[in-house]
């Protein structure tokens, strides 16, 4: 069996959201009739269509073939040259196949977009927006984001201020925002402002959002304050008008008894009340000791080693992050097989390892000023026969904030975890995981309840080894 083919042209280029069309020509070179059958392989074969797909030729005669190209306006299309192949498959010969190659060249195209979560923060000394910027195009974004307002209001602390975002990725962008003026007294104040992504050779691409500053002492609270002072002020002025001569009747009534003022009063015995049951002082070993050996003539103690401190949980250590900042924040630590539970971080800062041949086998997790958490745990499974783990049978769900919520197991013999599911009560919660013999992945994020993100794999053979979380 003989075939003659011939892409005509062999190199083509295409809009993506375009179409354009290469003709394939073949020859039957042989001497029997034939069928052929024609399938697009590829990395843009599901953007190929064949037309006809079957074609039957004598010998000596040639036919045409259409393939037609509709890359789609996404970033799956990826910019630049994707080589691309027909597989022809004679019906006599099957295994006689043919596979002419030719080159697709899709041109690139740039998509942004922008948001701010939350689009309103409200502080009195400074507020925390975070800026999701999304690379809908089919190349490398790479832009720079600065902030400005009417009447230089605020000044921004933005982090990264640059970013390179891969197509069909997010990133997103830490503002810090701090009024230049602080409201003493007085009812909240909106301060618009805008954030702009800028773009070598583009329009700047602005995303505006609302800065609500608070007045440093509540209206109510500078009323009562007044109230108050002017109650003092009236007071004093009427004990000065109105205060009762007692001195000239206290000397004399000290003359009438006999009683000199000269001579010194006694010294009553002050009786001080024992402290409440619940904070008392816990006596101390060598204490006890002591009074042992007076009771009984002499004899030895041994001081006893103090307990060990139990480790900060996450809800341990978002209440003190909330107590210095009262906006929404997400605390965490993992349990570590073998070395138990690392030490809590918060918003964004890593928990695990950096040794892949440890697992993590539980997570503890707590938010605040988000109304709780739920999360759940893709675990290892033994038995499996797909290759992958399974869920723990059951979500841990903590509908309170400042609460600890737990998922995994700290068990000898825990399975090890793979990946887990997490969930908040309000606003978004972002997910970053690392597994064993991986980098870190993709950042992924989801809105309230009961929308969730999972992170990690399921790959059975892949236990986790460090997360990170945002709110």
């Amino acid at each position: 069996m003989s075939l003659w083919t011939s892409l005509e042209p062999a190199s083509a280029t295409v809009d993506p959201g375009g179409s354009t069309r290469v003709r394939l020509r073949l020859r039957n070179t042989g001497d029997v009739v034939d069928e052929y059958r024609f399938e697009p392989v590829g990395s843009i074969a599901p953007w190929t269509a064949v037309e006809p797909q079957t074609l039957r030729l004598y010998p000596g005669t040639t036919g045409t073939v259409d393939l037609t190209f509709t890359p789609p306006r996404t970033p799956d299309a990826t910019a630049g040259p994707n080589p691309y192949a027909v597989r022809i498959t004679p019906t006599e010969h099957p295994e006689a196949v043919t596979v002419p190659e030719g080159n697709l060249t899709i041109t690139p195209f740039t998509e942004v977009r922008a948001e701010l979560v939350p689009p309103t923060v409200k502080g009195r000394f400074r507020g925390r927006p975070q800026l999701a910027v999304d690379n809908l195009g089919n190349t490398r974004l790479t832009a720079s984001i600065s902030g400005s307002d009417n009447g230089d209001q605020l000044s921004y602390d933005i982090h990264p201020g640059n970013v390179q975002i891969e197509p069909g990725r997010a990133a997103f962008v830490k503002a810090s925002l701090k009024p230049r003026k602080i409201i003493w007294f007085g009812p909240k104040e909106q301060r618009p402002y805008t954030l702009n992504v800028l773009r070598s050779g583009a329009n700047p691409l602005p995303v505006e959002g609302t800065y609500l500053q608070r007045g440093f002492l509540p209206r109510w609270l500078a009323t009562f304050l007044g109230v108050l002072t002017a109650l003092a002020v009236t007071f004093l002025m009427l004990w000065i008008a109105y205060k009762p001569q007692v001195r000239t009747s206290a000397t004399e009534q000290l003359k009438d008894a006999g009683v000199s003022t000269l001579a010194p009063a006694p010294s009553p015995t002050a009786s001080v009340p024992p402290p409440p049951a619940a904070t008392a002082p816990t006596p101390q070993p060598a204490a006890e000791t002591s009074t042992a050996a007076a009771a009984g003539g002499g004899g030895g103690g041994g001081a006893s080693a103090k307990p060990k401190p139990k480790p900060a949980t996450a809800a341990t250590a978002v209440r003190k992050l909330a107590a210095k900042d009262a906006g929404r924040h997400i605390c965490y630590r993992a349990f570590i097989a073998g070395d138990g539970w690392t030490d809590a971080v918060c918003d964004g800062a890593a928990t695990g390892t950096v040794d892949d041949a440890k697992k993590i086998t539980a997570l503890n997790i707590a938010v605040s000023g988000a109304l709780g958490s739920a999360a759940n745990a893709f675990i290892h499974n033994p038995d499996s026969t797909d290759g992958n783990g399974h869920w723990e049978p059951q979500w841990s769900a903590i509908i309170a904030d400042q609460k600890d919520n737990y998922v995994g197991s700290t068990k000898d013999d825990a399975p090890y975890m793979t990946g887990f599911a997490i969930n908040i009560g309000s606003g978004q919660v972002c997910e970053t995981a690392r597994n064993t013999g991986w980098d870190w992945g993709g950042q992924g994020c989801a809105d309230a309840r009961p929308k969730y993100i999972f992170g990690g794999t399921l790959d059975n053979s892949r236990w986790l080894v460090a997360v990170k979380f945002t709110v």
